[in-house]
Order: C-alpha cells, then structure tokens, then sequence
C-alpha cells in the first residue's frame, strides 16, 4: 500500500511539474500571436495608398507594433523640445476642462509617471509592513512621502505604501505608514511581484517554484514549536 502510495505521490509530482513546465510557456506564446495579429488592424486607419499591405507583396508579422512604437517614439521627441511640450500644454488644459474625462486622464497619467518615473521613492523600493496586524508581515511597495495636511497631523515621517493582493496585484490598499515602521528589502520589485502573484510559491532569490520536497510538514508526534526550538539550537527534528 506504501508503495503504490509512493507511486502515485510520484506521478502527481511528474504531472504538477510538467503543468508548470508547459502552461506559462503555451500562454505566452498564445498572448504574443494574438497581440501579432491584431497589432497589424492599426494599418486599417491609414488611406489605402499608404496602407503598407499594399505597399509591400508579403506579410510581415509584428509590423504593427514596430510602427505603434516607432510613433510613441516621435511623439515623446517632439514633446521633449519646446514646441512640442506647449502644445501638449495646451491639449491638456482642454483635456482637464471636461468633466468625465478628466479624472479618467489624470489617474492614468499619475499611474504611468509612477511606473516609469525613477527615483528614490517610487516604485522601486519594496519594504515589508507589519499588517494586518503586530507579528505579521507583508510586502508592499513605497510610492512616495506623505505631504500636506497629513504630514502636519502626524508626528513623524509617513510614507505612502501600496499593499497589493494577492494573486491580482493590480488591486490592493493605500497605507499610510510611519518610516520607522517600514522595514526595507533588497529584492527587486520584479521579485517582489512574483511573489506576490504566485503566493510565495516562486522564491524571490531563484525565480523557481518551489516543489512539494522542499517544504517541510511538520513530523507526526512533533508541534511546530518544538520544531522551531531544535532549528534555532542547530538539531535536526526527529522523525
């Protein structure tokens, strides 16, 4: 019975693995051939004498995105130089003079100068936080420094931190946290989202999942803080 026991934890292990081999790798290969085939629509907009399928004999796929690119390019050229940035200047005022508009375009773009934006305290600083309570820790990302009335109302340094959920991080809650009580980490937040998406089956060292070997049950007969004991004094558990 142990052995056909040991067979089938065995061949569910294979499975479980070979699930993790195939099915990242067959639904990114899915989302790349859908994004190449529907990124060649954009040429759909374009006069029929400019349309490159009539310009050019052949297909090439993927062409829409390397001209989508190529624009968002030249756009961010010419709103770097003087011209370009009064006229987005000025796009914006009228933008920000609709009402049902105007906080849909703010929201995005306070999200993406967040996301791009490098420095000290944005997005690229990972801390852990004691939530939802003393003892327990979470991983959450530090968005900047609390400024204004809420500054003034505290007594010391608060940092605002986006705690995210798990396994959407896209979703999440807005923290307000004193900087003595943010621990910081070195991970990357790279490293910290896949540990938050994958609920800390993906180690944040190796970029692996964790198989079902390396994490330990606690032995029959034995509590787990008796297990912390013999750990922390540098023994074995018994078995």
């Amino acid at each position: 019975m142990s052995l056909l026991k040991g067979l089938r934890h065995r061949i569910r292990g294979y499975f479980i693995t070979g699930l993790l081999a195939v099915v990242p790798l067959s639904f990114t290969i899915y989302v790349i051939s859908i994004i190449l085939r529907n990124s060649d629509k954009i040429f759909n907009l374009l006069p029929e004498p400019y349309n490159p399928k009539r310009l050019i004999p052949f297909p090439i796929p993927g062409l829409g995105i390397v001209v989508v690119v190529l624009i968002i390019f030249i756009i961010g050229l010419l709103v770097k130089n003087y011209v370009g940035s009064r006229i987005m200047d000025f796009g914006e005022r009228i933008v920000y003079q609709i009402p049902l508009v105007r906080p849909i375009y703010s929201a995005v773009k306070q999200l993406m100068v967040a996301i791009f934006t490098q420095t000290s305290e944005g997005f690229e600083r990972v801390v852990l936080i004691q939530y939802p309570r003393q003892g327990i820790y979470a991983l959450g990302f530090v968005t900047g420094v609390a400024r204004g009335e809420v500054q003034k109302m505290t007594e010391q340094r608060v940092l605002n931190v986006f705690l995210p959920t798990t396994p959407n991080p896209t979703s999440g809650f807005y923290l307000l946290v004193p900087d003595t009580d943010v621990i910081p980490l070195k991970i990357s937040v790279e490293d910290a989202f896949k540990l938050v998406i994958s609920g800390g089956l993906v180690s944040s060292q190796e970029g692996m999942v964790r198989s079902g070997a390396a994490r330990h049950s606690t032995p029959p007969g034995e509590a787990p803080a008796q297990i912390a004991n013999h750990q922390r004094e540098g023994e074995e558990p018994c078995p």
